[in-house]
């Protein structure tokens, strides 16, 4: 991967910009620097996939933890394990948001560029696709968001009105249509293309899937339109085969490192952050073998040991995932106090002026998969389009056999994990697993449901798995309780950036009236009912 072209510094406009000066681009345009006119427009493509999809602390702080997938006692974790202001609280609540526009601008301009050049249409196409996946992402986690008006500052839109989630899944599930319906595998495709390589035919299944995740995000709220578009994507063709997962592999000696696995090698992050015991509960409730292949505990004993940045093992007996809500006070939180608790990891005797690591026997994620700086982020894959199939089929939908997109799920999950390279679970492992858990209409969607709960988990994708759950009700979890919360329930979604009232304040207060006990942690968005 090429390191960042910086075409732009200025590409995300006035949706994170207070505003501009009157004639900035006459002031400011420099004539020995490169133009729209001599910048391959492909190059964009690349560098908002990599952007968007590279989240580090921006899901390992908050939805990581607010889902129990991930659990830690380190205090930084605090905002999400135990809904408490920690670390940089604001920053950190506004990543989701910078992340998103920040991405999706750089899309923006690469269709400005091209627009009118008809050598160009699978690539426009495919920004669209691509920034449908973004901006689904913003308004997932805030509710309504600028999305008509986003990125337009060169048309003088400095603040833009924040549609309402209503309008905005309309809007996205019609683009996907046109835009994926356009796609024309006779000519050229995106030659910077980080999912893919280009190849027009993945890109279509991928248009479709996507419809048929923001379809399903409205069954609660319009089960008809869920419904459309849940069979229009069916019939137009959703991912077939793990080879069609959208994931963007990392480049650590570029400058493009995992920003998940650089947040897990912090010193104090990799010796207490740890599998939570909702996830590998439900693993061993099921005899899941993705658990010997995601969980490990450190290979020697001690707080030397569990900050030493090597691989670990497996654990004598099953693995355990750790509680959320503890922490290492000594007091009446004191993971000491949890129930089964393992005991403490001793202190090695050999290593001078070492110490008991308290958490050291709790499982954690495995150093050689999700500590690699260059391994893949994935954004949607093949088993979770599987699992939308199979619920749109269980409610009786045109979109196949759940059974058997439930079946093609559990085998594509778990041979999902052996595309981070570095693990995997054996086949006849697999195939045992998938015999004995068949789809039973009587508990399909508990089933679907906490399948896309260890999917979306084991993969890193925490903001799915937060979404799923508030669409789904699966897993059912039980709030953290805690001294002085910031929210008392499970987070729903995240307040605005805390710059909005005095870059854009009308239509920031324009949204909040719109939720239900105003811009909380606990308000719902529209689909979230």
């Amino acid at each position: 991967m090429k390191k960042r072209l910086i075409y732009s510094c200025l590409l995300a406009g006035a949706t994170l910009m207070a505003g501009c000066t009157k004639n900035f681009d006459k002031i400011n345009t420099d004539p020995t620097k490169v133009t729209g006119a001599l910048f391959n427009p492909n190059f964009l493509m690349a560098q908002a996939q990599i952007q968007f999809s590279n989240l580090g602390y921006g899901q390992l702080l908050y939805q990581s933890m607010w889902s129990q997938a991930l659990a830690s006692t380190y205090d930084y974790y605090g905002n999400g394990d135990k809904y408490v202001y920690r670390g940089s609280f604001d920053s950190y609540k506004a990543n989701l948001w910078n992340n998103g526009y920040n991405a999706s601008t750089l899309i923006d301009e690469m269709k400005n560029l091209i627009k009118g050049n008809a050598t160009y249409n699978n690539l426009d196409n495919c920004g669209t696709i691509m920034r449908m996946m973004i901006l689904e992402r913003v308004t997932d986690t805030h509710g309504d968001v600028p999305f008509s008006q986003e990125g337009q500052a060169k048309a003088g839109i400095f603040t833009p009105v924040f549609d309402s989630q209503q309008s905005i899944y309309a809007s996205m599930l019609d683009q996907l249509d046109k835009a994926t319906a356009a796609l024309d595998a006779s000519q050229a495709g995106p030659t910077s293309d980080l999912f893919y390589g280009g190849n027009i035919a993945q890109w279509k299944k991928l248009g479709y899937s996507l419809m048929l995740r923001a379809a399903m995000r409205l069954t609660k709220v319009d089960a008809t339109t869920a419904q459309k578009y849940a069979e229009k994507a069916y019939a137009g063709g959703t991912m077939s085969s793990i080879a069609d997962n959208a994931k963007v592999k990392a480049d650590y000696t570029n400058g493009n490192g995992n920003a998940d696995a650089g947040s897990l090698l912090v010193t104090d992050d990799f010796r207490e952050v740890r599998w939570g015991k909702t996830l590998f509960d439900y693993m061993n409730s099921t005899n899941d073998p993705r658990i010997n292949a995601i969980g490990e505990i450190s290979a020697g004993t001690g707080k030397k040991a569990n900050e030493t940045e090597v691989a670990g093992i497996l654990p004598v007996g099953i693995q355990v995932g750790m509680p959320n809500g503890y922490d290492l006070g000594g007091g009446a939180t004191d993971i000491s106090k949890a129930s089964n608790y393992p005991g403490t990891s001793p202190a090695d005797p050999t290593v001078t002026n070492d110490a008991p690591a308290p958490v050291g026997n709790y499982s954690r994620p495995k150093f050689a998969v999700y500590d690699d700086r260059n391994r893949f982020n994935y954004l949607l894959t093949y088993g979770e389009t599987e699992l939308l199939l199979a619920e749109a089929s269980t409610r009786n939908w045109n979109t196949g056999t759940a059974a058997t997109h439930f079946s093609n799920a559990l085998t594509a999950d778990m041979q999902t994990v052996g595309q981070f390279g570095t693990t995997s679970v054996n086949a006849a492992d697999i195939a045992t697993y998938v015999a004995a858990h068949p789809l039973n209409p009587a508990t399909a969607m508990q089933q679907i449901n906490m399948e896309y709960y260890v999917e979306t988990a084991t993969v890193f994708n925490f903001i799915e798995t937060w979404c799923n759950w508030r669409r789904s009700g699966y897993p059912v979890l039980t709030a953290v309780v805690y001294p002085n919360q910031f929210a008392t329930s499970i987070p729903r979604r995240v307040p605005y950036p805390v710059t909005l009232p005095s870059t854009n304040g009308a239509n920031y207060t324009a949204a909040v009236a719109k939720l239900s006990g105003g811009d909380t942690f606990t308000a719902r968005v529209y689909w979230d009912k």
